[in-house]
């Protein structure tokens, strides 16, 4: 079978809208469109939306869209270890390190950026700000990071200093 003529046809049968690109392929994003992606949290809280949750509420959460996964305290993994969420502060330079959002993770924006872009995994992009800053709150609080009753917003979030926030160095030859 030729596929180089089958993917030909396909390209000759494609719309002439969809043929703007230099391969003849795709349409250019509309800046709503390149909005809708542009969703980074950087550790200095630039990107962070509007919003507002605590730990109370992240547990709720946290229940019903994580814990299959997670386990019911993050410690768990509950298909594999690498889901552990929490737990392993100070084990990194042991012979056993347990690798979690508290152990390992330099910053505080990167669970509410990654969390945001990636979860939960049947339903990425799905939380609000509200839920994500809930639900960031919650999996801190199971690390030891925030007392019961915190809350997490655009301001607070990127002042929590994470146990390995020091833990990351630059590789030879890249400074």
């Amino acid at each position: 079978m030729r596929y180089d003529l089958m993917l030909a046809g396909l390209l000759l049968a494609a719309p002439a809208a969809a043929q703007q690109g230099p391969l003849g392929l795709g349409t250019p994003a509309s800046p709503a469109e390149i909005a809708d992606w542009d969703i980074d949290a950087s550790p200095d809280g630039a990107g962070l939306p509007p919003g507002r949750g605590s730990v109370a509420e992240g547990a709720v959460i946290y229940a019903a869209r994580c814990a299959a996964c997670h386990g019911p305290r993050g410690t768990e993994g509950a298909i594999a270890p690498a889901l552990r969420l929490a737990g392993g502060i100070g084990s990194l330079a042991t012979p056993r390190p347990v690798v979690t959002v508290g152990s390992y993770w330099p910053y505080a924006t990167t669970l509410f950026d990654y969390t945001r872009r990636a979860m939960p995994f049947d339903a990425p992009q799905s939380l609000t700000p509200d839920q994500l800053y809930a639900v960031t709150a919650h999996v801190l609080h199971l690390n030891g990071l925030l007392p019961a009753d915190a809350v997490l917003d655009a301001e607070s979030l990127p002042r929590i200093r994470m146990p390995n926030r020091d833990g990351f160095r630059p590789v030879r030859g890249a400074e």
